[in-house]
């Protein structure tokens, strides 16, 4: 992988993620943790979700600059699609996590401060050893491996998939409060 596009790619994920850290100001804590809807995620479990898989996807991005284990092991077809459109389908998704009871923040500074050592770690990680060069590989649940950098796209675009589920609960969030949307 030529060392531009994963720099590209490192400065779409550190622009998502300050969307993510930025919009935190636009509320309270008892607006992250108003669930919309009986049984739906608040914003601020939305927000817990993003920054435990993103810690888990970093931790990937980590192992695959260390090690050149799983070098020769594919994407799975799904992941060579979600790669090549750079995004998630725009539906409503199921799979392992979608369906855990999700806690809800204790502050509005665990949500800052979560993302935040996410960004850090992950500009840590790639700025210590070239990611571009690196040829290891570490296994998704369901979309089989990728290489640091592929992690690091796919956190990118978890992250902004979620950004239409922000908006359904800013609708709901705002609505209520007389706001407009």
């Amino acid at each position: 992988m030529e060392p531009n596009k994963a720099h590209i790619i490192l400065d779409r994920f550190n622009e998502t993620i300050d969307k993510w850290i930025d919009s935190l100001d636009n509320y309270t804590l008892e607006m992250l943790c108003r669930q919309p809807h009986a049984g739906s995620w608040s914003l601020g479990q939305v927000y817990v979700h993003i920054i435990e898989d993103t810690t888990w996807f970093a931790e990937q991005v980590r192992t695959c600059l260390l090690t050149p284990a799983n070098r020769e092991k594919e994407m799975h077809e799904n992941a060579r699609v979600l790669f090549r459109n750079n995004e998630f389908p725009d539906t409503q998704l199921t799979g392992p996590s979608t369906g855990v009871t999700m806690r809800q923040p204790e502050t509005r500074e665990e949500l800052l401060h979560g993302l935040t050592a996410i960004k850090d770690k992950v500009n840590q990680l790639y700025f210590a050893s070239d990611p571009s060069v690196s040829t290891g590989k570490t296994q998704h649940p369901g979309l089989q491996f990728f290489n640091a950098v592929e992690w690091l796209q796919f956190a990118e675009m978890h992250m902004r998939h979620h950004f239409r589920q922000k908006k359904r609960i800013d609708d709901k969030l705002f609505l209520d409060q007389g706001g407009k949307s």
